[in-house]
């Protein structure tokens, strides 16, 4: 809820995360737990006072004596009872496809669940999520579930990690209420553009901050907040970690992450979830990916939406697209270009590798795909297509700035990692 500065203090209120709060204020009773000063030592709001519009105006580029986050509490907002009724109705869902996944452990979950601390400040967050945000609090309470059912299978059902991972899994998305609903995972999954994905990437680390600085959980949990998004295979972001310096519980919610992604797609199963974690490989740990792919291989199977010649055709494309990426990087990207130019067509050609990889190991590039193979085909053309896409968004992002005659040689070299996909 607070602008981070170069030293990483909370010092003045997030616009996003205060209208959120604002907004959850109209329905849940949400008081100033303690008197608001600046930093000039001048009050603007009174202890148990209920916030409102006129405590964002009297905020407006003020910095506080201490984080607005500390001072505020929701009465009535989220609690362990009723994230324990999330968390039930969740598991009793009978259409949702997770539900298959989570019900064997149920009883396990809710155990662990009771056990989750919320801190203040993350209480607060989270009771505005709710009330602003419900896209978001709900899938912080399916990652919630995914993480704690993978470290049941994980730890043989030690409590105290289980409990852990639930908690990682609950708050992982918290450093979300920082920017704007619009460039938000729940929202903007489906048509993520540049700016947005820009966005985007620096949530987990503006969620680890707020562990880190504002709360007193662990520095595992806060940890595996910011490696959420990272990939083993250096491919993910913030960051672009690799393998072994990812803590295992970041690995763990990377995992949970890529596959509550793919189950945003209409009509998606546990099928779709089980091939993004495996359609590239080496991106995320197969014996946490491995439970998923046993669970999905127990539910009816997938049904393709495309009929076999329009498959065809664009597993035709996307074969395309593959092929001759890696020699359009080459072509386009003269040995002479800027180190910001380079550095984003090297981890073009890297990730698209990777595509590649995924791609022949798939096997779908030998033949026409056949009818009993139709559905995993189309699943996996999907998931590398999106790919593609992010991969884009990934070398705008890492180029930066540049000279207009590079920027012509950057936008030729995005369009023809997805215009062969159109």
């Amino acid at each position: 809820m607070s602008q981070i500065s170069a030293t990483g203090a909370f010092r003045t209120a997030n616009p996003h995360a205060l209208a959120a709060i604002l907004e959850a204020s109209e329905t849940k009773s949400i008081i100033a737990a303690d008197d608001i000063f600046d930093i000039s030592g001048i009050k603007l709001w009174a202890r148990d006072q209920p916030v409102s519009q006129d405590l964002q105006r009297k905020l407006m580029d003020r910095a506080l004596s201490k984080p607005l986050e500390t001072c505020l509490v929701a009465e009535d907002g989220v609690t362990t009872q009723s994230l324990l009724k999330s968390l039930h109705e969740l598991l009793q869902s009978e259409g949702g496809a997770l539900a298959p996944f989570l019900k064997p452990y149920a009883a396990t979950l809710l155990k662990a669940a009771a056990n989750i601390r919320l801190h203040p400040v993350v209480q607060l967050l989270l009771s505005a999520s709710e009330s602003a945000r419900p896209q978001a609090y709900a899938h912080a309470v399916e990652a919630m579930a995914v993480d704690g059912t993978l470290m049941i299978r994980a730890s043989g059902g030690e409590e105290r990690l289980i409990t852990q991972a639930m908690t990682a899994g609950l708050l992982h998305d918290v450093g979300e209420m920082y920017i704007a609903p619009e460039h938000g995972e729940a929202d903007a999954a489906a048509t993520l553009n540049v700016e947005s994905y820009r966005q985007l990437v620096v949530h987990p680390h503006i969620g680890q901050l707020l562990l880190t600085q504002l709360t007193d959980y662990s520095k595992d949990i806060a940890r595996a907040v910011g490696e959420h998004h990272e990939h083993l295979d250096g491919s993910g972001y913030p960051h672009m970690l690799r393998g072994e310096q990812m803590s295992p519980l970041g690995r763990l919610l990377a995992t949970v992450e890529a596959a509550l992604a793919a189950l945003r797609m209409p009509g998606a199963t546990l099928h779709h979830a089980s091939v993004a974690l495996r359609v590239v490989p080496g991106e995320f740990d197969e014996h946490l990916a491995g439970p998923l792919a046993a669970a999905a291989r127990k539910v009816a199977p997938m049904q393709a939406k495309r009929s076999l010649p329009d498959l065809s055709r664009e597993l035709a494309r996307l074969d395309t697209a593959l092929q001759t990426s890696m020699s359009r990087i080459d072509t386009l990207i003269p040995a002479e270009a800027s180190d910001s130019l380079q550095k984003a067509a090297s981890l073009t050609r890297f990730l698209v590798h990777k595509l590649r990889s995924g791609w022949n190991e798939s096997g779908l590039w030998a033949s026409q795909v056949g009818a009993e193979e139709a559905a995993e085909a189309e699943a996996v053309q999907d998931a590398l297509r999106a790919r593609l896409q992010e991969i884009e968004r990934v070398a705008r992002l890492t180029a930066g700035t540049l000279e207009p005659d590079e920027a012509d040689a950057l936008d030729l070299m995005c369009a023809g990692l997805v215009e062969d996909m159109a």
